[in-house]
């Protein structure tokens, strides 16, 4: 009889340490089963969405939107990667990120499956020429005979989209950079004759820079129209429906509009501006 009675207290120590070493199990493995998940964010140099994107303090749209995001919840970490205009394509199909803003899927990626969000954000490109005497929106109806500043990786209406190098400098008599401002200061210095440039930077420089800003006719015409897209990796930590759902909420809480006046940006459905590429 004493030798059951030993047994079971032993076998009573044993559960309690067992449920012990089980609460402390649970109590470490709790934070692990709520930690946020990261969610990877690629971005290239695209003023004034993002601007030095490798750098330690990256500025522009993108990294403040990123911060709004993770302050209004606890369930993802938006963190932002660097690539750059012309490595973002193989980036996203390796997953070295998990998801890109502000793109447009016709911008190179028509063979790459994934997940697409309309951000209901509108932006465009206009041409821009030095002003002279002599020059009137008639100046932009035509590029035959026309030197041109264009960044370097970017799509154009006017090429069909064709981003290659060669087939730019080729065909448009281009130079190309990787810098709005370089291509402004090109025309200013009358080394170019015609830049194209995204309209809400332009608004931008031309509020920084006034006097820089009373030198450049800036055309009527668009040479394309932005319709902002969210580009996800399909097996990504977070799809299309949950970052809609997200984005909701900050405009709901006035945070997202805020930040889309302060960088010159109109909301899709205020965007009455339609594509009309110089020919050539």
């Amino acid at each position: 009889m004493c030798q059951v009675r030993l047994v079971l207290r032993s076998e009573v120590k044993t559960l309690r340490m067992l449920r012990w070493l089980l609460s402390i199990a649970l109590s470490l493995c709790a934070p692990m089963l709520l930690a946020e998940q990261r969610v990877r964010v690629g971005a290239y140099h695209f003023p004034p969405y993002v601007a030095k994107p490798e750098s330690q303090s990256p500025e522009g749209l993108l990294p403040e939107l990123l911060a709004a995001l993770n302050e209004a919840q606890d369930d993802y970490r938006f963190s932002l990667v660097p690539t750059s205009v012309t490595r973002r394509y193989r980036d996203f199909t390796h997953a070295r990120y998990d998801l890109i803003f502000f793109e447009s899927p016709d911008w190179g990626w028509q063979e790459i499956a994934l997940d697409k969000l309309d951000l209901q954000i509108a932006d465009a490109e206009v041409y821009v020429t030095r002003a002279a005497p002599d020059r009137d929106q008639r100046y932009f109806d035509s590029l035959r005979g026309k030197r041109m500043a264009l960044y370097s990786g970017y799509h154009y209406g006017f090429a069909g989209f064709n981003a290659n190098q060669d087939f730019l400098i080729r065909n448009f008599n281009a130079v190309l950079t990787y810098s709005h401002d370089s291509n402004l200061l090109m025309l200013l210095h009358d080394r170019v004759d015609i830049s194209v440039v995204t309209s809400s930077y332009l608004r931008l420089y031309q509020r920084r820079n006034p006097e820089e800003g009373r030198q450049l006719l800036v055309s009527e015409r668009t040479d394309q129209v932005y319709h902002h897209h969210a580009l996800l990796r399909p097996e990504g930590p977070i799809d299309g429906l949950r970052l809609g759902e997200l984005l909701d909420s900050l405009r709901a809480n006035g945070k997202l509009p805020e930040l889309l006046v302060r960088y010159q940006l109109p909301a899709a459905q205020a965007a009455t501006e339609r594509a009309d590429p110089m020919p050539h």
